[in-house]
């Protein structure tokens, strides 16, 4: 079983990972992203093992019926065929999208980036066997060098590929967009947004805002931007405290950074500039915009978001249900750290990426997603007049 191979060859994974850490700056948003430990490779393995436990999106009867001239009409699930996914430094994704792959009926190539070629081709080396004791063709997860050429072969590989996913930054996922020939599933730039209402609740704030900025920074669902309603900026300070702990610099726009100078740290306080607002940060890094209205929350969302998480503390129901309808994007949060937009919080065991787009699947992608179906007509010597 992979899980229990990924477990027994934790020290080979590492040792493989450390020869990319030393090639990155410990301060590159991408090193924890990079970054495999033997607590990192047990959660992946229990990950797996949650794959494994779920049933399968395969043959599944998604509609059934009998027409009146007699034809049994049946709309199946079934896999996509080969799913070509594209990524850059976060080899955990070898192990969840051959994972994900595998329990949908799915073969994978996969085109990791340069920066994690030593610990995707290590990840590789652990599956494979696996398969093959298993009586598996080991060809069904493929792992391409990690050239710019290979890239572009495999966007246009139209007869041998169903489907593509790219993992990673917006240059990444727009890379993809514009030059694959075969039907693309984005997934990953996540600009999320965290609205504290004129009804907040100002303790809810508090843990919310430092758990989604601080937990995990490289990560797609981290907050980029605070949202603040102005008749709350007294309480902007008690709001953000935590975060000074983890030394995140804000940029405040005018009315929040009055509010927070000389209660805020002024090494980690700058005025906000146009820039701040609609940048996924991937770093201790946080912006802050007041707004007069809930309205203007809504619009600056919508306007500056990347449709993946955003969010919204209040203690006012009419105000959350607005928000929930809205707010245009695949996850919206109430009262909750957008640090949940996962696939395995989600219980699906875990995800090939979080889409943002609308067609076929959004969100945490995960077995369910990998499928699409077919009609099977069943007949008895049926024509058509």
């Amino acid at each position: 079983m992979v899980a229990e191979a990924a477990i027994a060859n934790i020290e080979f994974i590492v040792t493989e990972n450390k020869k990319d850490l030393v090639l990155m700056d410990e301060s590159d948003p991408g090193y924890d992203r990079l970054l495999l430990t033997a607590g990192r490779i047990e959660g992946i393995a229990s990950d797996i093992r949650n794959i494994v436990e779920l049933t399968s999106p395969v043959g599944r009867i998604l509609m059934e019926n009998r027409r009146p001239n007699g034809l049994k009409i049946s709309k199946i699930s079934v896999p996509f065929g080969v799913i070509g996914v594209i990524y850059e430094a976060r080899p955990n994704v070898t192990f969840d999208v051959f994972s994900l792959c595998l329990k949908s009926g799915n073969a994978c190539i996969l085109k990791g980036g340069s920066d994690a070629i030593n610990s995707n081709t290590a990840i590789v080396e652990v599956i494979r066997p696996v398969l093959e004791k298993n009586n598996i063709d080991q060809n069904v997860v493929a792992l391409l060098p990690a050239g710019r050429n290979e890239t572009n072969q495999l966007l246009n590989a139209r007869e041998y590929v169903d489907l593509i996913i790219p993992r990673g930054s917006r240059s990444l996922i727009d890379y993809v967009r514009g030059n694959a020939s075969i039907p693309v599933i984005e997934t990953g730039a996540g600009i999320c947004h965290t609205y504290f209402d004129e009804f907040g609740d100002k303790e809810k704030g508090r843990i919310i805002i430092n758990n989604a900025k601080t937990r995990r920074v490289s990560v797609c669902n981290a907050l980029d931007c605070l949202i603040i309603h102005e008749t709350r900026l007294a309480d902007i300070d008690y709001l953000v405290g935590l975060c000074s702990d983890s030394n995140v610099l804000i940029y405040a726009d005018e009315k929040a950074y009055r509010a927070l100078t000389g209660k805020y740290p002024s090494h980690l306080l700058q005025k906000a500039t146009g820039d701040s607002f609609g940048t996924e940060f991937l770093s201790y890094k946080m912006a802050i915009k007041t707004v007069d209205s809930f309205d203007e929350a809504l619009f600056h969302i919508n306007k500056n978001g990347s449709k993946h998480s955003e969010a919204i503390i209040s203690e006012n129901k009419n105000r959350i249900q607005l928000f929930n309808k809205l707010i245009d994007a695949s996850s919206v949060y109430a009262n909750a750290s957008t640090a949940f937009t996962d696939g395995a919080e989600f219980g699906l065991g875990a995800e090939i990426g979080i889409s943002t787009q609308k067609l076929h699947a959004r969100g945490p992608m995960a077995l369910e997603a990998l499928t699409t179906y077919k009609w099977i007509i069943e007949g008895n010597g049926h024509i058509r007049s």
